[in-house]
């Protein structure tokens, strides 16, 4: 698709993390298994969950937008969760994959924010104010499990990782 206005390149990048969104839904359940801490399982089951209502109002916005839903290869989230088999494959002793398991997950969400930051601020800018407000829900959603996941390896995760390794 030829990009020649604001539009267009708000279409782009939706198409881009709604392919990222629809990887993500594959890696979840990937992650929650190989995690040992019930809390982070809860939390990536919990945020597989988030992420399907997420491509839901991403097919909406799609719909309000009146283009065809369809997804545009990310590379970038591809690489992310590359990263993230790396490590569920590195026979790391479960406390500390734990904790790699936190950082693979914020570098996601931390990408995720940065596009549904951009999408919300095109929308904008578009006037598009309907399909701002889906994507600000997104992203605040995204926050929350950002902050969600720090909370987790400060309180709990990578104390019991220390004492594992003492």
């Amino acid at each position: 698709m030829a990009v020649k206005n604001m539009q267009d390149l708000l279409i782009e990048e939706l198409r881009d993390i709604y392919h990222a969104e629809k990887q993500l839904t594959r890696a979840l359940p990937k992650m929650a298994r190989a995690a040992s801490n019930e809390k982070l399982k809860q939390a990536f089951t919990q945020h597989l969950e988030e992420t399907q209502g997420q491509i839901e109002r991403l097919e909406q916005v799609f719909e309000k937008l009146d283009t065809r839903t369809r997804g545009k290869h990310c590379h970038a989230m591809e690489g992310l969760i590359e990263e993230a088999k790396e490590v569920m494959e590195m026979g790391l002793a479960p406390e500390l994959l734990d904790v790699a398991l936190i950082a693979a997950a914020q570098k996601v969400e931390h990408y995720e924010i940065a596009g549904y930051g951009t999408l919300h601020a095109l929308a904008q800018a578009s006037g598009l104010d309907e399909v701002a407000q889906l994507l600000e829900q997104t992203l605040n959603e995204e926050k929350k499990t950002d902050e969600l996941l720090n909370k987790l390896a400060i309180s709990d995760v990578n104390k019991k990782a220390m004492k594992a390794a003492a």
